[in-house]
């Protein structure tokens, strides 16, 4: 049997009714500062894992010496339900949630995905508006589920697609997979009305990057954003080196040789992707660069991993039990008090002390699976 390489979990303290106010209505009120972590940084996006399991073996995720078919996923009882992912954004969004992206392993093989959309795109922000609302998917079957998705209130996609060459493609998902089905579930997600489509491309350096231009020109006038991403040491197990890190000002001069681009700002602060456009008007991409260029500064995330774990970095070897006080009969109220207690103590910066002897001392236990919490 293979160890599961998640991270320890610490409980979670209740403090009761500390900092929180029930308003008329019974929603949670809380103020701003309430909400900062220990470097100035405001909970504004929750990334939510409904599934660990993923049909792909990507080498820089699941690497099938590790995910194979011993290794040891997560029964069906330990999962969050439909309705207790919907209570925990219900409470995010109390003190200042705004945008939900729910990720997996791939969330489309969780059964009856588009009935939890539906769920949270009835649910409103603190200040009245829809969550911002989005799926991350490797689209292999993206083709049967996009008109559900649509119907059920999804707002925006993005899908990870790391080339066009269906040799490169295939080795890097390691289960065959040919590109032309990602394609054509891309086409399908359009064909429904997704307009607000991403497509995420990592780049490894001697696999893949020779695709970079390739996959610039076919997206190019598309409508759809595509974004280039740093490879990362996500996890213990996908193999990291830093060798295979192409940096992305080496992307986007890539680009600019065959395309010339311009920069642009960003949409909104904390956004973790530079943004060019191409200068004759067709379209934009985006760098993310947590490597290289690191954005821990601006990092407004959290996320709770597929039973119920709240991760408060995307390199974190620690979880906080939240799945605990949703079965324990805790109220709103005191779960809500729990998240800002929790948030409220975060100090992490790992992709700024990469490298550093603190970040070893920092990383010495075995740092939580990408495909447990989402990347």
């Amino acid at each position: 049997m293979v160890e599961k390489a998640n991270s320890k979990v610490i409980p979670i303290r209740i403090d009761e009714g500390k900092g929180l106010t029930p308003s008329i209505g019974g929603t949670l009120l809380a103020p701003h500062a309430q909400t900062q972590d220990r470097r100035g940084r405001t909970l504004r996006d929750l990334r939510i894992s409904v599934t660990d399991r993923c049909n792909f073996r990507c080498t820089y995720c699941m690497p099938k010496e590790v995910f194979d078919q011993h290794y040891p996923y997560l029964a069906h009882k330990e999962l969050l339900s439909f309705e207790e992912i919907a209570r925990l954004t219900s409470i995010f969004t109390t003190l200042g949630v705004e945008k939900i992206r729910l990720t997996g392993g791939e969330p489309l093989l969780r059964k009856n995905l588009e009935v939890l959309i539906e769920m949270l795109a009835a649910i409103r922000t603190s200040t009245g508006k829809p969550l911002d609302l989005t799926l991350t998917t490797n689209g292999s079957i993206l083709r049967k589920k996009a008109s559900a998705l649509k119907a059920a209130g999804l707002q925006r996609l993005t899908v990870s697609l790391d080339g066009l060459d269906d040799a490169i493609f295939k080795k890097m998902n390691d289960v065959d997979f040919p590109v032309a089905d990602v394609l054509d579930g891309i086409v399908a997600a359009q064909e429904v009305g997704f307009t607000n489509i991403k497509v995420n491309m990592v780049v490894k350096k001697g696999t893949n990057d020779h695709e970079i231009v390739s996959m610039a020109k076919h997206f190019k006038g598309s409508g759809i954003i595509l974004r280039f991403i740093e490879f990362m040491d996500v996890g213990s197990s996908n193999g990291w080196n830093m060798a295979e890190v192409l940096p992305s000002k080496e992307v986007i001069a890539r680009i600019h040789e065959a395309f010339p681009l311009e920069a642009i700002e960003a949409n909104y602060a904390g956004e973790v992707a530079q943004r060019w456009r191409y200068q004759d008007g067709s379209g934009e991409i985006g760098v993310i660069s947590s490597v290289t260029q690191t954005f821990c500064h601006e990092c407004t995330r959290a996320r709770i991993s597929t039973d119920g774990q709240m991760y408060l970095c995307l390199f974190a070897n620690e979880g906080f039990d939240f799945k605990t006080l949703l079965r324990s009969g805790k109220s709103d109220l005191e779960i809500a008090n729990a998240v800002m207690n929790t948030w409220s103590q975060r100090d992490d910066h790992y992709s700024e002390i990469r490298g550093s002897n603190t970040a070893k001392l920092a990383t010495g236990n075995r740092k939580v699976e990408m495909s447990y919490i989402g990347g």
